[in-house]
């Protein structure tokens, strides 16, 4: 790090920041798309020294290397990791008092003492300091550089600045005797050892020791969502913070991070035990409030989704947004970077923004790690964006038909675990960060997740046999998405039937996907009349408890339950894999909702394509078809019972089967999307490989493509109903209409054309203007006798549009007719049965 502090340098800041204030000099490109509150995390290992000046030019210098992006927030915050949160819990009310900071890598709550032990033990058995030098503070240090961090970030970013401080349950940051000494009755979750974490539920038994908020010490059963307000409260006021997060978990059950809980155990549900549970995790909320009732907290949630929390460790989200606590939603995990789970990343994140306290949620990406020696920028992403892309891609649907993004920015963390800021980190993350809230979403995308939220919570508490149910559906979707599935758009069952009301052709071009609705609920008879109405619609997972008219609209009917291994018999799947493929499921009822039940209940309705079954002995299920009434208007609806495919094996989530032996069945939503016309494909080598991760969103009416290949070699092929989609920029060879592609690792693109041509060469890029009145100019080359579809931006007449043929600069000869098409929300301009070169602009 080169800390900057002399007065030119400070001339040039302070004119800087007068000519982004003055109109029209420095403008913001945005344009209403600025967030609403950017934050910064740090630890306090850039502080090496206690020198004021040195602080203060730290501080400066941590703004300074993020203007360019902290340009386009409201508010500018700035999060300390100062310690692992017991911080907060020894505090005693005076600012003399020695500080445990953070200021370790590895694990400081070990058997072996900070760098003690052999050179074989890993960071997680051991800890050193990180360096020899490392200054001793205090909270008064603590309150001064609190000081100085908002007056720095005042004068570089011209914005408003809050700091806030942070609560850790587990034992990485720095050394607690608090939690592992002298009251380790509080410790429940066991995420890294055997009751390591902070259980929010917890009591503490008696202390004498003085504290800020108990000077006469804490009583004998004392909760410890009280002690831990109480304590908040007074060090928050006493240090000039402005609010608090709650990391890892904290406050949302027992166990933050395995696909086990308080209520799962890996083997079966303790139905008994979720609504006391469940009371228990809303408790700590409440008793929290009563003692810290103002600062607004922030949250860091668990690594799973809100149908599998809730099933397996009773974490009622849903009473918690509704607990007027002050609070942001969980941001998306950053498990992505550590294990490429983007599934799991995704449908936790798209699950929990299906509905919010109010319309704020944030986005939170992992560049640098201040305690286990990784910079997740530069070695476990390898400097690729995928982990940008792919969850700024999402987007939430409220009940009005508004389209939701994030609203807050958070970046743990600008240093690293040596207290180093490398100005190539933000350098380089911030065109990303910029170009996705760019193209951030502005409609819905082709797939559209109505996700159960209210369901989900009502069924858990007033059924005594659907907890498996529960936590299938978000499992499925995990692996659906790990399979290519683009899904990326979420609306609440509560909200769907409000949003079609407002704009009834909001979900014109989209496929619904969904589980079976609640009998004889609003959502069903929605999702019948969007069918009905022209719509397009995919249900999955068990109909043990639908209604009559539900399961005759889907012409389903249920037998006895199969499980268990099943000989598979499909009409779908486009994917080409090199060798022998298995033709085999494993049902597991445990991990997928029940037994395999689901029958054609009318074998012969010729309404009815019968896509896929299973057998097992001389027993027959049909796992997925497809119907489509003509008095639906064009509306089609298939039903994919499922399988999760996946199973607990010990560890921390579920193991999915081994594909050389099982079929993985999420992987068929991606096959299924075909009948609508939306056919995706990959050809890789072996079954083995991992599948390519998909979003597509729409963005200023383009299609945003994006991708993460955990393998480079794998190709892509793509042809929608509008045609074969043409990725801006790069070339294609047409396949039996297909456009294909073999990506890098990490990929965004834009693509405002899908061409209909059997085969050839087909080039699309964007030409310079060149003309007065002309924003865009695009060319497509390689036409024989093919059809484009051509979606400008919003906003663009028709007369606008100029289409050239076979044309040169200045393009003023060789102008071609087109078509202009509205559908619901979809608009176009399609040219029809042409041959070489056209230019078209706007």
């Amino acid at each position: 790090m080169r800390i900057r502090n002399n007065t030119m340098h400070n001339f040039w800041l302070v004119l800087l920041l007068v000519l982004l204030c003055v109109p029209g000099i420095a403008q913001d490109n945005l344009k209403g798309k600025n967030f609403q509150s950017i934050t910064l995390e740090s630890s306090l290992k850039p502080f090496k020294k206690k020198d004021k000046a040195y602080i203060r030019a730290v501080a400066h210098e941590m703004f300074t290397q993020w203007h360019s992006l902290l340009r386009h927030t409201d508010t500018v915050s700035m999060m300390l990791w100062t310690s692992d949160g017991s911080e907060i819990l020894d505090y005693k009310g005076t600012m003399d008092q020695p500080l445990e900071w953070a200021k370790y890598m590895g694990n400081p709550n070990t058997a072996h003492e900070v760098g003690s032990g052999p050179e074989s033990l890993s960071l997680h058995q051991r800890a050193y300091v990180y360096r020899d030098d490392a200054p001793d503070f205090t909270y008064g240090d603590l309150a001064f550089i609190v000081k100085v961090l908002k007056e720095e970030g005042r004068k570089v970013t011209g914005k408003p600045v809050k700091v806030g401080a942070t609560f850790d349950p587990g034992p990485e940051f720095a050394k607690s005797p608090f939690k592992y000494e002298k009251h380790p009755e509080i410790l429940g979750g066991n995420a890294m050892g055997h009751k390591t974490f902070v259980s929010s539920y917890s009591v503490l038994n008696g202390d004498s020791e003085s504290y800020a908020g108990f000077p006469d010490g804490i009583p004998d059963q004392t909760p410890f969502g009280t002690f831990f307000g109480r304590q908040s409260q007074h060090f928050l006021d006493d240090l000039g913070f402005d609010y608090i997060w709650l990391s890892n978990g904290f406050g949302f059950g027992a166990e933050g991070w395995a696909a086990t809980g308080a209520i799962f155990t890996g083997e079966n549900f303790a139905q008994e035990k979720l609504v006391p549970s469940a009371d228990k995790v809303v408790g700590f909320w409440k008793l929290f409030r009563e003692e810290c009732p103002d600062y607004p907290i922030q949250t860091r949630g668990t690594n799973l989704s809100v149908g599998a929390d809730l099933a397996r460790d009773a974490v009622d989200l849903r009473n918690i947004y509704k607990g007027g606590f002050n609070m942001l939603p969980p941001p998306n995990s950053p498990w992505a970077a550590l294990d490429g789970d983007f599934g799991l990343e995704l449908a936790g994140y798209m699950s929990r923004m299906a509905m919010l306290p109010d319309n704020r949620f944030p986005f939170r990406y992992y560049t640098h790690d201040p305690w286990w020696i990784n910079s997740p920028w530069l070695d476990r992403y390898g400097r690729e964006p995928h982990d940008i892309y792919l969850p700024l891609a999402v987007a939430r649907i409220d009940e009005e038909g508004k389209i939701g993004v994030p609203t807050h920015l958070n970046f743990l963390t600008i240093d690293d675990t040596y207290g180093n800021m490398p100005t190539q980190v933000p350098d380089e993350v911030m065109p990303h960060i910029l170009k996705a809230r760019y193209d951030m979403p502005t409609a819905p995308g082709p797939l559209v997740w109505v996700y159960p939220f209210d369901e989900y919570h009502d069924w858990a508490r007033d059924y005594t046999d659907r907890l498996p149910e529960i936590y299938y559906g978000d499992w499925f979707m995990r692996q659906a998405i790990n399979s290519g599935l683009p899904m990326n758009t979420v609306i609440s069952t509560t909200s769907l039937p409000g949003a079609i009301a407002n704009n009834p052709g909001l979900f014109k071009s989209s496929i619904l996907m969904t589980i079976a609705p609640e009998k004889n609920s609003k959502n069903e008879k929605t999702l019948m009349d969007f069918v009905k109405n022209g719509g397009q619609l995919i249900v999955f997972g068990p109909v043990d408890h639908s209604s009559k008219t539900f399961m005759d609209f889907l012409n389903l009917s249920n037998t006895n339950p199969l499980s268990g291994e099943m000989d598979l018999y499909s009409e779908v799947g486009l994917d080409i894999i090199k060798g022998e493929l298995p033709q085999k499921i494993r049902h597991l009822s445990l991990f997928s909702g029940g037994g395999f039940r689901s029958l054609i209940k009318k074998p012969k309705d010729s309404f009815t394509q019968a896509l896929a079954s299973v057998k097992q002995g001389d027993e027959v299920r049909d796992m997925a078809w497809l119907r489509q009434d003509p008095d639906w208007n064009g509306g089609k609806v298939v039903y994919l019972r499922g399988t999760n495919s996946s199973s607990f094996t010990g560890g921390r989530l579920l193991t999915p089967d081994n594909p050389e032996e099982f079929l993985i069945v999420p992987a068929m939503l991606k096959q299924l999307l075909g009948t609508f016309g939306m056919q995706l494909k990959i050809e890789k080598e072996n079954v083995g490989i991992k599948d390519p991760v998909l979003t597509i969103n729409r963005s200023d009416n383009a299609f945003i493509f994006s991708g993460y290949n955990p393998n480079s070699t794998v190709k892509q092929s793509f042809k929608f109903e509008q045609g074969a989609p043409l990725i801006l920029g790069l070339e294609t060879i047409l396949e039996d209409g297909f456009s294909n592609y073999t990506m890098p690792t990490s990929w965004h693109r834009e693509c405002r054309v899908f061409i209909k041509q059997t085969s050839g060469m087909v080039s699309f890029k964007e030409l310079h203007s060149g003309q007065k009145g002309i924003s865009k100019r695009y060319i497509v080359s390689g036409l024989q006798n093919g059809s484009l579809r051509i979606y400008p931006s919003d906003g663009v007449r028709a007369e606008e549009l100029n289409v050239y043929l076979n044309s040169r600069y200045p393009w003023n000869t060789g102008e071609i007719p087109f078509t202009e098409v509205k559908n619901g929300n979809e608009r176009y301009f399609e040219i029809k049965d042409i041959s070489g070169t056209v230019v078209f602009s706007w």
